[in-house]
């Protein structure tokens, strides 16, 4: 009974929190390419498996942090909290359902398939049904969700407790591969990058994925790692609804967002950033020089260069920039949008 009481505290606590005045952060990221931009996070846990808060807290957390999307994935094998919260593994997105459509959050289903490498953790996502889910042989669990018509991931591939010796692509993860099972992988997890898993999203042509896996509080990542934001997927969508969401993901395209890093393919980037910056026309010019006005529209962080000048622009700020008066246009190399030629380069 004590345990439980306490379990029940904490909760409380938590979900006080949300009953006091807070603001929306709107986290403005530009629609490109006729798509609609959606900031997705498809992995986080509750009381339902390891995590410390209820679901619905889950979704006002989102809220409050400006996505539009979430999947909450508690482990249908590892439960420690199932002596005081039953074992139901529909139950979290049946409880957080009634929040999301209020706070205008597109909740998708999913759980996390827990295993030791190979093949470790996955996430199936849009299932229909968790509990057939939960089945020993780790093929057979997969086999269910793919049958359901689920997104399939690979969770934090170099987890360093899977990954003692470093991150690795095994034979099993081909198997998955070619059997259409394995769609995407997580190249960012928390405050952890995998350059490696980048690089195989890329040569396999899998959609890039990047997950807060939230166990605490959404306050605790940014206390632990002061951090801005949460790492998510940006998702270019042609509707903004789950199944908008669902197509985009099986079509690839997505970009890791993670702190102040944008991480994905060029062509998207290069959208994002011509979107998100403008270059106004000069008010001042002299026999060599002309002086611009550069504003950033969107919640991202830009370090560009230009003429051999580090620059640092901040979110929906904007600063004075100097050019050649011979040079109508403006090349920028920008350091923290990371593609697959490297360092993404632009010209306003």
């Amino acid at each position: 009974m004590k345990r439980i009481a306490i379990l029940l505290l904490a909760l409380l606590l938590v979900q006080s929190s949300f009953t006091q005045s807070q603001n929306r952060d709107p986290l403005n990221v530009p629609d490109i390419q006729d798509f609609i931009s959606l900031k997705c996070d498809f992995h986080m846990h509750t009381v339902f498996s390891d995590g410390s808060v209820w679901p619905d807290v889950r979704v006002k957390e989102a809220f409050f942090e400006g996505l539009d999307a979430i999947s909450i994935t508690d482990h249908v094998e590892y439960q420690p909290h199932k002596k005081d919260v039953p074992t139901n593994h529909n139950r979290p997105y049946e409880l957080a359902k009634s929040a999301a459509a209020n706070l205008g959050i597109i909740l998708i289903p999913g759980t996390e398939i827990t295993r030791s490498m190979p093949p470790g953790h996955l996430n199936a996502i849009f299932i229909e049904d968790t509990n057939p889910i939960d089945t020993e042989d780790y093929t057979d669990a997969l086999n269910v969700a793919k049958d359901q018509g689920s997104f399939i991931f690979w969770n934090h591939p170099g987890w360093v407790r899977q990954a003692k010796d470093g991150i690795k692509w095994y034979d099993e993860h081909t198997e998955l591969l070619n059997s259409g099972i394995i769609h995407g992988i997580e190249i960012v997890n928390s405050n952890n990058y995998y350059p490696e898993a980048f690089e195989w999203c890329l040569e396999k042509n899998l959609t890039i994925i990047s997950n807060s896996d939230m166990h605490g509080s959404i306050a605790s990542l940014h206390e632990k790692f002061e951090v801005e934001h949460r790492p998510m997927t940006i998702v270019f969508a042609k509707e903004r609804s789950s199944a908008g969401i669902k197509e985009a993901l099986f079509a690839g395209r997505t970009v890791a967002w993670y702190g102040k890093k944008v991480i994905g393919k060029e062509t998207f980037l290069k959208s994002l950033a011509v979107e998100s910056l403008e270059l106004e026309a000069a008010h001042y010019k002299n026999d060599k020089s002309e002086y611009r006005k550069l504003v950033n529209h969107s919640a991202f962080h830009f370090y560009l260069t230009l003429n051999g000048k580090d620059l640092h622009l901040k979110p929906g700020s904007e600063m004075i920039i100097t050019g050649s008066i011979e040079d109508q246009d403006y090349q920028f190399a920008i350091k923290n949008f990371i593609t697959e030629n490297g360092e993404l380069k632009v010209q306003l």
